[in-house]
């Protein structure tokens, strides 16, 4: 086995350190509780959002203006949806 210089490292080679503290298992469950609250919020909102603008597109009485805007709507969100499980 090969001892390596840390002081001295080879060349094209870089060395880091770090120090990282553990997560316990009461942070770990609040983290968890939260994002999965947060989740909830989040597909709720935009759920109540699409209900919102279908139920634009699908009336009689809406304006072209009110179904342009819901149009919009939609298809930012189905937008916003591609490009998070795209990731780009």
């Amino acid at each position: 086995m090969s001892q390596l210089d840390l002081g001295n490292p080879p060349p094209n080679h870089q060395v880091s350190v770090s120090i990282e503290r553990e997560e316990t298992s009461g942070e770990l469950k609040v983290r968890l509780f939260k994002e999965v609250v947060l989740f909830i919020v989040a597909v709720g909102f935009v759920m109540l959002l699409v209900w919102l603008c279908y139920d634009t597109l699908a009336s009689k009485t809406a304006t072209a203006d009110e179904k342009k805007w819901a149009m919009s709507v939609l298809s930012a969100a189905a937008g916003g949806i591609i490009g998070y499980l795209v990731k780009k």
